[in-house]
């Protein structure tokens, strides 16, 4: 009944509107970043929270650490065991999720406000003191396992991680999140205790909390999450100095649809041109089927089903970042669209009405993202780890009003150079079978206008 009761207040709406948002820093001794928001209106708490653990900080050889790491949180800790540490959860209706990524290991966690008391002292526990048990390090390795197998017969998986190596050659962005099976294999306990102790920690540590607690219980609640943390600092990696490699490569497989991953160059999200930019992406290819990349591509010529680019901001790094898939044998054609469709709009820009339509959703729909406490953690969590200060919330529709067309123009031409398109397709390019999983360069499509 407590499980079923949390499933509803997740999905219940939070009155507050994104622009009337209080969102209040609590203090740290330890120099985390904490932002609050107090709603009493429904009887649970939300938390994301986001430490210094992603894939970038795997060391040689070990790729996918970051992640095994990651799927170890809930397998037991202190005294309890996998088995004791998940029905203490469940009895209690407690959701604990993780999601690594390149740069961070981001923690999910939903509680009713009752319990809220048990659920920071666990997460507590899970952080401070994981087992690392040999039973639970064998099934999380063989559930890793078995999703990279599954991952080789996805194309757009195996596109994506492609243009990782393509694009980012020698840096830690470039090996897959989830390492690859020997890396993974090579992987022992000592190898996670380690970096759980020199990466789980304060120094960097951001915390987002929405829902039915007060600052001085938030205090509190924070303290039994994260207090028993050493306060060390990881090293951060290395700037991307010199990414991309233009062209097409191809992977080889025997599928009847190709996909293609592509990027160019992009920008941190401190670049002084990203709001504008994040508008330009949204009509070149983040507006889903109002975008110009699904006009030329869908509608105009039934070659996808579905486009879609978007601005990666990585600490060290900014992607232009689109993928795409394709019958057998339209890869070729659709290549040639996606480039041509970037060209026109690096020369010439959007329309007014383009412009004006961009705006209008980009506001409107941004209050949808506060509409449930977890929703507004995540949302907050989210502007946290790309340096925002916190009254962006406030601001942000501002800014978005203010972008002009000519900066739109400007900053479409920096960003959309079709020449500096890297591209990676699994699949083959022409209507021709593949036997195997292989890696070929191929020519660049014409930069001829595609056929209409």
């Amino acid at each position: 009944m407590k499980t079923m009761a949390l499933a509803a207040l997740v999905l219940c709406a939070t009155p507050a509107a994104a622009g009337a948002m209080d969102v209040k820093v609590l203090p740290s001794p330890k120099g985390e970043e904490i932002w609050y928001v107090s709603d009493h209106t429904l009887p649970m708490i939300a938390l994301t929270a986001a430490l210094p653990a992603g894939s970038a900080y795997d060391p040689p050889g070990k790729s996918g650490l970051a992640n095994f790491a990651a799927k170890l949180l809930d397998e037991g800790a202190g005294p309890l065991n996998a088995a004791a540490f998940q029905t203490a959860l469940g009895n209690r209706a407690i959701r604990i999720s993780v999601a690594p990524d390149r740069d961070h290991l981001i923690i999910s966690l939903v509680t009713l406000a009752d319990n809220a008391r048990d659920a920071f002292q666990l997460l507590g526990q899970a952080l401070a003191h994981p087992r690392f048990d040999a039973d639970s390090i064998a099934r999380v390795r063989a559930q890793i396992l078995a999703n990279l197998a599954e991952d080789e017969e996805y194309p757009a998986a195996v596109a994506t991680k492609g243009f990782s190596r393509v694009y980012f050659h020698d840096h830690p962005y470039a090996h897959p999140l989830g390492g690859d099976p020997a890396s993974v294999d090579a992987i022992d306990a000592a190898d996670l205790k380690r970096f759980v102790a020199t990466h789980w920690v304060t120094h960097g540590l951001k915390v987002a909390v929405s829902g039915d607690v007060d600052e001085d219980a938030l205090r509190t609640l924070v303290k039994s999450a994260f207090g028993g943390l050493s306060g060390g600092s990881p090293a951060l990696p290395p700037l991307v100095n010199h990414p991309g490699q233009s062209g097409v490569s191809v992977i080889v497989m025997s599928v009847p649809q190709a996909a293609a991953a592509f990027g160019l160059p992009g920008m941190v999200r401190s670049d002084p041109d990203y709001v504008p930019g994040f508008v330009a992406n949204y009509i070149l290819g983040g507006g889903g089927f109002s975008s110009r990349l699904t006009d030329e591509l869908r509608e105009k010529r039934g070659l996808a089903y579905d486009v879609s680019t978007s601005l990666e901001t990585y600490r060290k790094a900014g992607v232009v970042l689109g993928d795409v898939a394709t019958r057998r044998g339209g890869m070729k054609e659709t290549i040639a669209v996606v480039r041509e469709t970037l060209r026109d709009f690096a020369q010439n820009g959007p329309s007014d009405k383009e412009l004006a339509d961009a705006k209008t959703y980009l506001t409107g729909s941004f209050p949808l993202a506060f509409s449930s406490n977890v929703g507004t953690a995540d949302q907050l969590n989210t502007f946290q780890r790309v340096g925002l200060a916190v009254d962006y919330v406030q601001n942000r529709n501002a800014l978005i009003d203010a972008v002009t067309i000519d900066e739109v123009k400007r900053v479409a031409s920096r960003l959309f150079n079709p020449a500096k398109l890297t591209i990676v397709v699994a699949g083959s390019l022409v209507d021709a079978p593949a036997t195997s999983h292989g890696v070929a360069a191929a020519a660049a499509p014409s930069e001829k206008s595609p056929r209409h």
